[in-house]
């Protein structure tokens, strides 16, 4: 997962409030950390989403692959 990705499954995920939660919610699955610390310090934006997947719990059928863009149409 890259970034960008986090960013867009975090606004798919949580909308408004997603802001929020990036730079406000301490996920303990990253250090004691927020999600933006977190990414600040080098954590996989993969391992940061799951983590605020768990403790905001999200259910498991949306933690996977969201904020893909969908494959362009051949």
């Amino acid at each position: 997962m890259r970034r960008s990705e986090f960013d867009r499954a975090v606004t798919d995920e949580f909308g408004a409030r997603g802001g929020y939660l990036v730079s406000d919610l301490v996920l303990s699955a990253v250090g004691g950390r927020t999600s933006a610390e977190a990414l600040a310090a080098g954590v996989e934006p993969r391992d940061v989403w799951l983590a605020l997947c768990q403790e905001t719990d999200v259910p498991l059928e949306r933690r996977y692959g969201v904020g893909r863009i969908e494959p362009r149409q051949r």
